[in-house]
């Protein structure tokens, strides 16, 4: 038979190319290794080569003070004296110890008066033999010069308001007679200084703008982004005075806190405020991006008259024009524009308007004036809130309805009380139906999630199983719950749910940990809803959602409403239906998320950590005799030192601790100032912390061995192997050594006989952690959206137990299951020099992924790795194919554990585990 040359050819070489550089491999492997070293990318990302169109007439173009456009490309103007650069930039201080002092005793130690009187003394005796003296005789002294600090200055004013309806025949009610207070600080001049906080520069946006990423899907993140900012420029530029402006939308907020039930349930009604320009990430951040502007007046009254129409008529009158009083001095700027300063030190002509509203549901019903129990964006009826057919509210419609029925009607039909006008009737673009926005903490987690799915499984276990054995149930599933390994950040249960006081901290770290725990204790079903809410919920908390995440959190709602039914007709839910205005609410998050963008930046969590400075801290500060006053000179004062810490920092002036900045003074050197740019970055003090922000611009992630070596650690290989207990660690060593020197190679290290692997003599230096870098925008992260954790691996953790964490290591191409990822446990973190070459290892076994996830968690499903012997095998593996710490549950399937059961064991006791996709919204999204 004829054969032609080409028959004859050996076949071409496969050759796998890199997609990123297109670098080429001669195998699957060694590509494998170019990819973790070079280009380490396990986090979505939507700014991958962004489109971003900007509003093409309100497009923020910088100007000059009289408000003259600039031409582009010209540099912002040098600080004026005003803003620090002056003979004596510390004023009113004499010195950065002066301010350091200061700040250190009423900002960092929230020292009282006597404390400070203290400390002043002991200082005055140890310079008084040198003839020194101190700058303040006592703590009063102190609070004067703080109280001069030009920096941050808005003086909070405060505001009687009385009762002006008619009075009933004979006395009286005793509230109709008495003033109330309201105390407030001008909303334009704390506006003012936000925007010219230096360190936004980079998380501000002076645009509307439409994002989409490299796969063309449009990208909601920042208020900014989405579709409400770019109707109200598009109505805003029909003015053409207006082209060339800042939109400057008003984000506001308010919620009552209780400071003190034991004296008297002392309640406190703040009201917040930050411009919608700046990103998500800067808003949540611990900074002046939200601020206090204003405590509302709060009437009471006995009981008998706490239910009087006319009574809750005035109260919510009052609130609402307390609140048109508080936004008032921002009203002329909402139609003509006038010039402020940006962080970037620009000045820009800017126009405002009132944007998205923060509010719990309570206080959503008083803000949209409408009944309890209805919803404040639709008109569906309380008994049937998911009903098909429902229209959304607006202030036109509601107009109309008030101009067309009686009050009665209005109340019982329509949801609409006719005695209150929503306060943003007073203002220009403003509907209190569109403004309201999701509230993640009140409808998702504290409302949905605790409230109502972990309420509903104990009482269905209680109906089924009968108390007593329902009871043990229970108990079970607690301890579940406190048996889960630990993890950065992870908030440990050691009785289970068994505490009195929730908190939303202690519900999102339940949420982490309660699927796992219920798995085979409960129906199929409960557990498939439960993973659709927590689907719904994950989602919607990221910080860019594209236009698949919409469809994705559309998909989890729907599944979430069918799995739900298991629990229609238990003792959990009465009746024949679900209709509750918290979980009907997650009906509106599409449409939300569309007009606001994500919500993790428009959240009542944002408001409530704001309460522990802003009411709880002053609170505590106080003799407790009329306190409101206190805390508010608690507050300004505060506002002041942080505004001039600021602009000290911009200086250079803060640099370093106080004793380096006078030894920098006394060589005859001066600080320099710092470029203007975005910083809101924290201390890099991460060695000892376990999770956080990570300062710094985003950046590829990155594993890093701990900065400090272990002690007490052999540095040759064979003693070391003794001294761990691992006695395969040299073979697993020379075997990672001939992966290395042949990245090519077909013949994976494992079937390579241990003679031809490198063997390797030198020195070892052994770590107990190492600290993983990624790009986690969700998360609590730095102003760059980085974020920190510490992986462990330890014998003797704190003394007690041996804690060696999971990982996520990079092992295969992304079609392999779970997207090429095994589990590994990090034995030993170590790093050694061969042949000049610096490695940083670490010493793992695995638990192998199957082939799918698991049916009904939604979660892979992992299992430990054994040899023939029975042992666990190990392997090294360098730090680039380490993408991050990864957590695990055991799949307790339908056992009780033993009630002493530790949870330090239990990556050891378990013959399958969970790979726990909601530990954090990195690793949800990372593996979805």
């Amino acid at each position: 038979m004829a054969t032609s040359s080409n028959d004859l050819l050996p076949p071409p070489p496969t050759v796998f190319v890199c997609p990123v550089c297109f670098h080429t491999c001669k195998s699957g492997r060694g590509l494998n290794l170019h990819r973790n070293a070079l280009h380490r990318h396990f986090t979505p990302d939507y700014e991958r080569i962004p489109t971003k169109q900007v509003h093409p007439d309100l497009n923020g173009i910088p100007c000059d003070s009289n408000g003259r456009f600039l031409p582009p490309h010209t540099p912002p103007p040098p600080r004026a004296p005003s803003e620090g650069v002056s003979p004596n930039p510390w004023r009113p201080f004499g010195s950065r110890l002066e301010f350091d002092f200061a700040h250190y005793h009423f900002v960092e130690l929230q020292s009282s008066g006597r404390n400070i009187d203290k400390a002043l003394d002991m200082w005055a005796a140890s310079v008084m033999e040198f003839g020194g003296n101190v700058p303040w005789k006592n703590s009063a002294d102190l609070y004067r010069t703080i109280d001069a600090i030009q920096h941050g200055d808005a003086p909070w004013k405060v505001y009687q308001v009385h009762y002006q309806g008619p009075f009933p025949p004979g006395t009286p009610p005793k509230w109709m007679t008495e003033s109330y207070e309201l105390c407030m600080r001008d909303a334009r001049q704390v506006l003012h200084h936000q925007l010219s906080t230096q360190e936004f520069s980079g998380n501000i946006d002076y645009a509307p703008y439409k994002h989409q990423d490299a796969d063309g899907q449009r990208v909601w993140s920042n208020l900014m982004s989405a579709d409400w900012a770019w109707k109200q420029a598009d109505a805003i530029a029909k003015d053409r005075a207006t082209h060339g402006a800042m939109f400057v939308p008003i984000i506001a907020g308010s919620d009552k806190t209780t400071v003190s039930v034991a004296t008297g349930n002392q309640e406190y009604h703040p009201v917040y405020m930050s411009p919608g320009n700046l990103s998500n990430i800067a808003r949540r951040a611990h900074t002046n991006a939200f601020l206090p502007i204003a405590f509302l007046p709060i009437p009471k009254t006995s009981k008998k008259n706490r239910k009087a129409a006319t009574y809750q008529t005035f109260c919510r009158q009052m609130y609402h024009a307390s609140l048109s009083i508080i936004f008032e001095p921002l009203k002329p700027g909402m139609s003509a524009p006038e010039v402020i300063k940006c962080p970037d030190g620009h000045f820009r002509r800017a126009i405002y308007g009132l944007g998205p509203y923060i509010a719990d549901y309570p206080e959503q019903v008083w803000l949209a004036a409408i009944v309890q129990g209805w919803c404040p964006k639709c008109d569906a009826p309380p008994h049937d809130l998911d009903c098909k057919g429902s229209h959304r509210r607006s202030e036109r419609k509601t107009d109309f309805l008030i101009g067309a029925w009686d009050p009665g009607t209005l109340w019982t039909t329509f949801g609409v009380r006719a005695d209150v006008v929503p306060f943003t009737h007073s203002f220009p673009r403003a509907d209190i139906h569109e403004l309201l926005s999701p509230d993640l903490l009140h409808q998702v987690i504290k409302g949905t999630f605790k409230d109502h799915l972990v309420t509903w499984v104990n009482e269905y276990l209680l109906e089924e199983h009968r108390e007593a054995r329902g009871l043990d149930i229970i108990a079970d599933i607690d301890r579940r719950i406190s048996a889960v390994p630990p993890f950065p950040g992870l908030r440990r249960f050691p009785d289970g749910r068994d505490f009195k006081q929730w908190t939303g901290d202690d519900s999102k770290a339940l949420m982490k940990v309660y699927l796992g725990a219920i798995a085979g204790h409960v129906p199929d079903a409960m557990v498939k809803s439960l993973v659709a809410f927590l689907d719904f919920c994950y989602i919607a908390r990221r910080n860019a959602i594209t236009s698949e995440g919409l469809k994705q959190l559309e998909h989890a709602l729907d599944r979430f409403h069918v799995y739900r039914e298991v629990f229609v007709g238990t003792a959990g839910v009465r009746g024949d239906q679900i209709s509750l205005p918290r979980q009907h609410s997650l009906k509106h998050y599409v449409r939300s998320i569309r007009l606001f963008g994500s919500p993790n930046g428009l959240c009542s969590s944002i408001t409530e950590s704001k309460h522990i400075k802003a009411v709880k801290e002053p609170w505590r500060r106080s003799n407790r005799f009329q306190a409101l006053a206190q805390m508010l000179q608690t507050n300004c004062r505060m506002d002041k030192l942080a505004a001039a810490h600021q602009v000290l920092t911009a200086l250079g002036m803060m640099d370093g601790t106080t004793s380096s900045h006078q030894a920098m003074l006394l060589r005859g050197e001066q600080p320099q100032p710092r470029p203007r740019v975005g910083a809101m970055a924290a201390e890099d003090n991460m060695d000892d912390d376990d999770h956080g922000p990570a300062p710094g611009p985003k950046s590829l992630s990155s594993v890093e061995l701990a900065h400090t070596p272990a002690r007490g650690y052999p540095r040759t290989l064979r003693s070391l192997a003794i001294h761990i207990d691992q006695p395969e660690l040299p073979a697993a060593l020379r075997r990672f050594l001939y992966d290395q020197v042949n990245p090519d190679s077909d013949i994976s290290p494992a079937d390579v006989d241990i003679n031809d692997c490198p063997d390797f003599t030198g020195r070892i230096v052994v770590f107990q952690s190492a600290v993983a870098r990624f790009y986690a925008p969700s998360d609590l992260c730095g102003a760059g959206g980085m974020y920190h954790e510490r992986i462990r691996s330890h014998q003797n953790w704190k003394g007690k137990y041996p804690r060696y964490d999971t990982m996520f290591i990079k092992t295969g191409p992304d079609s392999d299951p779970m997207y090429g990822m095994t589990i590994g446990r990090a034995l030993l973190f170590f790093s050694f020099t061969f042949r000049d070459k610096h490695f940083p290892c670490v010493l793992v076994n695995w638990y192998v992924p199957g082939n799918a996830p698991d049916e009904n968690t939604g979660m892979w499903v992992v299992q430990p790795e054994f040899a023939g012997n029975g042992r666990r095998p190990l392997s090294v593996v360098h730090l680039d194919c380490v993408a991050r710490a990864a957590h695990l549950l055991p799949v307790y399937g339908t056992s009780f554990i033993p009630e002493d059961f530790q949870f330090y064991d239990s990556l050891d006791a378990f013959r399958a585990y969970f790979v726990n996709n909601v530990i954090d919204h990195h690793t949800h999204e990372f593996l979805s």
